[in-house]
């Protein structure tokens, strides 16, 4: 379901719209219905997206996608699968939709609640939101980590992508093999997050989020983690309990994911 790059730079030695569509494009496997590119000239930033149509078939449910202002963009990719009753709640404050695409509504989510919209969230996503007016750029990552999103940060360069054949191919030449890692690699069969086979490059955790601000300073938040043991109470019930309260949370799963 879709994939998505983005690229900023407060140095000089690239333009960025360039390397986001080199990015990008090395993603079309994975999105081949449709592509997109917003630029910010002034901050040097840009954001690509390859779609996988899924809901709202129409050109409104095109990516990067703005709000009405212009002050918010999204390149997002997954699923929210509560987004309906979100866009009620949304709607009661006033908003208005342009499309029938669950992107718009964590677009609006953010608008609304900033950072903090992703507490109602119940899906699979990775996305990336551009605070044209603060010069802020928010990458996020679902609960369990379905959809991966990795980023790049060193020397006045962050760039993220959904895939690291994205960074690859508009960083290939700055990028190299971090050595600890590939030990870790050999000797376990992979990568503990939040380190990936290359340097300077990391895995958004699950359930995390980060800012990146015009420094390309990053501040890392944690929204979600699984409860501890001895936080989870339920455990002291009999089977028979369990077994019925598994068959609740499943059918509820289910149901919501039918859309």
């Amino acid at each position: 379901m879709c994939r998505i790059a983005g690229i900023w730079q407060t140095n000089t030695r690239g333009a960025p719209d360039e390397i986001c569509l080199t990015m990008r494009d090395a993603l079309e496997r994975g999105g081949p219905d449709d592509a997109g590119m917003y630029l910010d000239k002034t901050a040097g930033l840009a954001l690509g997206h390859r779609r996988l149509s899924v809901i709202d078939l129409s050109p409104a449910g095109h990516q990067p996608m703005s709000t009405s202002d212009g002050r918010y963009t999204i390149t997002y990719n997954g699923e929210v699968y509560n987004y309906q009753e979100l866009r009620k709640t949304i709607e009661s404050y006033g908003f208005q939709f342009r499309s029938t695409s669950d992107t718009e509504v964590v677009l609006n989510a953010f608008a609304l609640w900033g950072p903090e919209c992703v507490d109602n969230f119940i899906g699979m996503f990775a996305f990336a939101v551009w605070d044209a007016q603060e010069k802020s750029l928010f990458l996020f990552r679902d609960r369990i980590g379905v959809k991966p999103l990795f980023y790049y940060n060193n020397t006045g360069t962050f760039a993220f992508s959904s895939e690291l054949k994205g960074l690859h191919a508009g960083l290939g030449n700055e990028l190299s093999i971090d050595e600890t890692a590939l030990g870790e690699f050999f000797h376990y069969g992979y990568i503990s997050a939040p380190r990936s086979i290359y340097k300077n490059t990391y895995k958004i955790e699950p359930g995390c989020w980060i800012k990146v601000s015009s420094d390309l300073m990053i501040e890392k938040h944690r929204y979600w983690s699984y409860p501890k043991a001895t936080e989870r109470s339920f455990l002291s019930n009999n089977e028979d309990v369990l077994t019925d309260q598994l068959e609740e949370i499943m059918i509820d799963a289910f149901t919501k994911r039918l859309i």
